[in-house]
C-alpha cells in the first residue's frame, strides 16, 4: 500500500519567520514548498492594479479566479500596501474558496510543506504535522523593519509595528478562517531565536511528531 503523502502545515502571524522556516523544512525533508500567503498577495496586487478596492468582494474574487502562476513571481508582492491588500482579500469567502482547491491539489499530489494562516485549521486539517509559529509583536516588527530597510525600502519603525498590530487584528477577527492555532498544533515561539535556532527547534518538533 502506498504511503499517504506527508503534509506539514506551518501557520502564524506576519513576520513570525514561518516562511523561512517552512522553506528550510521542505528542503531538508525533500518536500515541495508553497507559500500560500503569496497567493493572497498576488490577488491583492491584481486588484490594486485594476484600480479597485481589495475589500470589494466581486473584484477580489475575479482576481483570484484569474490568478496565473506568473503572478507569484512578481517583485512587488511585499511591503505595507501589499500586506494590507492581501489581508483584505483573504477575509473574503469567495476568494478563499477560489484558492482552496489550488492549495489542496498542491499538497495532495506528493506531500508538501505549506505556510500561511489557516493551513492547519482549514486547508489541511488532517496534516501530519501542524506548527504554529509566533513571536512577540515587538520582535516581529523589528524583523519586518530590518527586512524592508535591507531591501532599500524607506520605513519607520513605529509605523511598521502599528501595521503589524493592524494586520494581526484583521487576520484574527475576520469572519472566515481567522488566524488561530489548530487544536493539535505544536506551538513555537521564536521571539528569542535566530533563524537557525528556530529551524532546529521546528525540525525537532516535526521529527518527534512523525515518529
Amino acid at each position: 500500500m502506498a504511503l499517504k503523502p506527508i503534509v506539514i502545515a506551518v501557520d502564524g502571524p506576519a513576520a513570525a519567520g514561518k516562511g523561512t522556516l517552512a522553506r528550510r523544512l521542505a528542503t531538508v525533508l525533500g518536500l515541495p514548498y508553497l507559500d500560500t500567503g503569496l497567493l493572497y498577495r498576488a490577488v491583492g496586487r491584481r486588484v490594486l492594479d485594476a484600480g479597485a478596492d481589495p475589500r470589494d468582494a466581486a473584484h477580489a474574487e475575479a482576481a483570484a479566479r484569474a490568478l496565473q502562476p506568473a503572478d507569484l513571481d512578481r517583485a512587488d508582492l511585499r511591503g505595507p500596501m501589499a500586506d494590507m491588500a492581501a489581508s483584505a482579500v483573504a477575509a473574503i469567502p469567495a476568494v478563499r474558496a477560489a484558492l482552496l482547491d489550488f492549495q489542496r491539489d498542491f499538497g495532495r499530489a506528493h506531500g508538501a510543506v505549506l505556510d500561511g494562516r489557516d493551513i492547519g485549521t482549514v486547508v489541511f486539517p488532517d496534516a501530519a504535522v501542524k506548527l504554529f509559529v509566533t513571536a512577540s509583536v515587538a520582535e516581529r516588527a523589528r524583523r519586518r523593519f530590518l527586512e524592508l530597510t535591507a531591501r532599500g525600502v524607506a520605513a519607520d519603525a513605529a509605523q511598521v509595528e502599528s501595521e503589524i498590530r493592524d494586520r494581526d487584528a484583521q487576520d484574527a477577527n475576520r469572519p472566515v478562517a481567522p488566524l488561530r492555532p489548530a487544536q493539535d498544533a505544536l506551538a513555537l515561539d521564536t521571539s528569542a531565536m535566530d533563524a537557525d535556532a528556530a529551524f532546529a527547534a521546528a525540525l525537532a518538533l516535526v521529527r518527534e511528531r512523525l515518529g
